[in-house]
């Protein structure tokens, strides 16, 4: 089964909200998820980001792939940096 970590929308017309969860990547982005590992709402001034770093390193040391999107969301709060370092650094 090839995982995803990618967003969900969520939200109203024109002021979306997004989830970052992990999914089956042939479910569609709105269906079914696996778990829910943060939020993300870019409407907000400053954007907010809200993201459960434990859960996300645990679902890449797992092997689950994220979308372009939540990896620079993640390279942004540092997480990604944090996955290299444990991976490469054994």
């Amino acid at each position: 089964m090839a995982v995803k970590i990618r967003m969900k929308r969520m939200g109203s017309k024109r002021n979306p909200f997004y989830r970052l969860v992990v999914a089956d990547s042939r479910s569609p982005r709105d269906g079914r998820i696996i778990e829910q590992v943060g939020t993300y709402n870019p409407v907000s001034e400053p954007a907010q980001v809200k993201i459960d770093e434990e859960l996300v390193m645990k679902w890449l040391r797992d092997g689950a792939k994220p979308s372009e999107t939540v990896r620079n969301l993640l390279s942004k709060q540092g997480i990604m940096t944090r996955f290299h370092e444990e991976k490469y650094n054994k």
